[in-house]
């Protein structure tokens, strides 16, 4: 395959994808400020949740969001996707360095 025909293909891919979230989902469980409350039983607490998180950094910010359970599913879906787009935009960028070094830059405007 040529480098035009990655660099196409590549593209395809990526234009395929679909949403996209970045960060990691993490299950929380918490205790509350509630005396006598299930989750402070000194023998066999019982932790509120889960909870849902998604952490995730965009342009160099530290973020957070709570996730519904009936979300969980579609966010882990698309934190895979995101997962996906990096590893595509790598090979991406690698083809157009590949392009560069057959054909120069004057005949590289893909």
């Amino acid at each position: 395959m040529s480098p035009e025909q990655k660099i196409q293909h590549i593209k395809n891919k990526i234009n395929r994808i679909g949403p996209l979230l970045p960060g990691s989902l993490s299950e929380q469980w918490n205790v509350c400020g509630t005396p006598g409350c299930a989750c402070k039983s000194a023998n066999n607490p019982i932790k509120h949740g889960p909870y849902y998180q998604l952490s995730f950094s965009v342009k160099g910010r530290s973020s957070t969001m709570f996730i519904k359970k009936r979300d969980v599913k579609e966010v882990r879906r698309r934190i895979e996707q995101y997962q996906e787009f990096k590893k595509l935009l790598f090979e991406l960028v690698q083809a157009y360095v590949d392009l560069v070094k057959s054909n120069g830059f004057e005949r590289s405007q893909s």
